[in-house]
């Protein structure tokens, strides 16, 4: 199975974009949303298969201090074969020799964040406007 990575955002893919995110339940990602978050990113990747995408990560960064990975989804049926892996570490070289590469793994997912070289902060701290999100993410 040949799955290519791609860096740059393509307009023509977004049905297949938004249909990933579908497929792993983020439900309020509408295309609008995904073309906005996707355009303002410093850093994409598409995991390809067959002219449609089934992967995404995404992040930002200011290139000398701080970046944050966002977003990294990968179809269901395309799960476990390494995909998600490669997305982060094509992300990684993307962001390159910066001081702190943040995350805020999704519920289920830190041990795959582990193996990615991720470690807990004993300090990090966030505000979510969503009170579904509070209750989901913050102690």
């Amino acid at each position: 199975m040949e799955i290519k990575l791609v860096d740059t955002f393509d307009n023509s893919y977004l049905d297949t974009i938004y249909k990933t995110y579908q497929s792993v339940g983020w439900l309020n990602h509408n295309k609008d949303n995904i073309e906005s978050i996707l355009k303002n990113s410093t850093h994409n990747v598409f995991a390809i298969h067959n002219s449609k995408v089934i992967g995404i990560g995404r992040a930002l960064s200011d290139g000398v201090f701080n970046a944050a990975i966002y977003d990294v989804i990968v179809r269901p049926e395309y799960q476990n074969l390494k995909i998600g892996s490669r997305i982060v570490n094509d992300l990684l070289e993307q962001i390159g020799d910066v001081s702190c590469i943040h995350l805020i793994s999704t519920t289920g997912k830190i041990e795959f964040y582990n193996k990615q070289g991720f470690k807990k902060l004993k300090t990090a701290m966030a505000i979510y406007q969503s009170e579904k999100l509070k209750m989901a993410y913050t102690e």
